[in-house]
């Protein structure tokens, strides 16, 4: 396997694209293809504050590696879920991201629920049956509530999360099959700032998990390798099992089946639907001031209101 751009050894092999790169040209692609999304899609400019959500994992170091590179101004929010099982996961995710960014001169927030809040994330699932039941949706709602409010507080322009294309295929999978309309009106690349919310954006839409994966192997990237405890009966993983498959058997599958939805999208698909978080923001929180469509307190306070 050759690289199509020098001839020389090829790293590695993108089916989907019918493309070989070696080393220096794949890491040279990659990041030119997140700044064609990031033009395309006027994800920010280089005169944006971004905020860039960092878990410690592969996919958040490698984007905030090359949003740095690309000279743009970042700087990342670690949320510790204090999930401290036999592999001490929230710890140590967490030393990966401190590391990246010291050795980066970076800055990086962090934030612990369990001091903040009183209730670690084993704690709180224990005690709710959402915890219970679905602990990877308590999770995405805390960690949604916790990063707009920074954001918003500190003035960021923008709010960067490094779901891939993997992610967001498994993600649309699942609201198709479901027929949530709602959700299915805003699996798109980038939300807008609305009041109460950050602008939201996703510049690996486009990017396979092995490809963000290979980026930060051959950039050196030490990130946590281990799957957080709490994903282990994922419905996302689920799905995943199966766009590999048919990824397997029929290269592209995920990208074709992404970016026909934003055509769909873009040709009027869901009419109506993407209004909801207009409406939503007009409602707030008695408690913590954010948008809320409950009529009282939001979601994430009822979470840690046990009156």
């Amino acid at each position: 396997m050759r690289c199509r751009k020098c001839g020389e050894k090829a790293v590695i092999n993108m089916r989907q694209h019918r493309l070989s790169l070696c080393k220096q040209h794949y890491l040279e692609w990659l990041p030119a293809q997140i700044q064609k999304s990031i033009k395309k899609y006027g994800m920010f400019s280089k005169y944006d504050r971004i905020l860039v959500a960092v878990s410690g994992g592969k996919d958040s170091l490698a984007l905030w590696d090359i949003l740095w590179k690309l000279g743009f101004n970042t700087e990342g929010l670690y949320i510790n879920l204090g999930i401290h099982s036999e592999i001490a996961y929230s710890n140590r995710s967490m030393k990966f991201a401190q590391e990246f960014a010291d050795n980066r001169n970076l800055t990086l927030h962090i934030t612990d629920i369990k001091k903040d809040h009183g209730e670690s994330i084993p704690e709180i699932s224990i005690r709710t049956r959402r915890g219970r039941d679905k602990p990877c949706s308590l999770c995405g709602l805390i960690k949604r509530h916790i990063m707009n409010r920074f954001a918003l507080d500190g003035q960021y322009n923008v709010l960067a999360t490094a779901h891939n294309l993997d992610d967001e295929a498994a993600i649309l999978l699942a609201n198709t099959l479901d027929w949530s309309l709602e959700f299915l009106a805003r699996s798109t690349p980038v939300l807008s700032s609305k009041p109460g919310f950050i602008k939201k954006v996703k510049p690996f839409f486009r990017t396979y998990e092995r490809e963000a994966a290979a980026y930060a192997i051959l950039n050196r990237i030490d990130y946590i390798r281990d799957e957080c405890p709490f994903s282990i009966d994922s419905k996302q993983l689920y799905y995943k099992k199966y766009l590999n498959e048919w990824e397997e058997t029929r290269p592209g599958t995920k990208l074709r089946f992404y970016l026909n939805y934003l055509k769909a999208i873009s040709h009027g698909a869901f009419p109506g639907k993407q209004e909801s978080a207009v409406q939503l923001a007009q409602q707030r929180c008695p408690q913590c001031g954010q948008p809320t469509n409950t009529g009282g307190l939001c979601a994430f306070c009822k979470l840690f209101n046990k009156t």
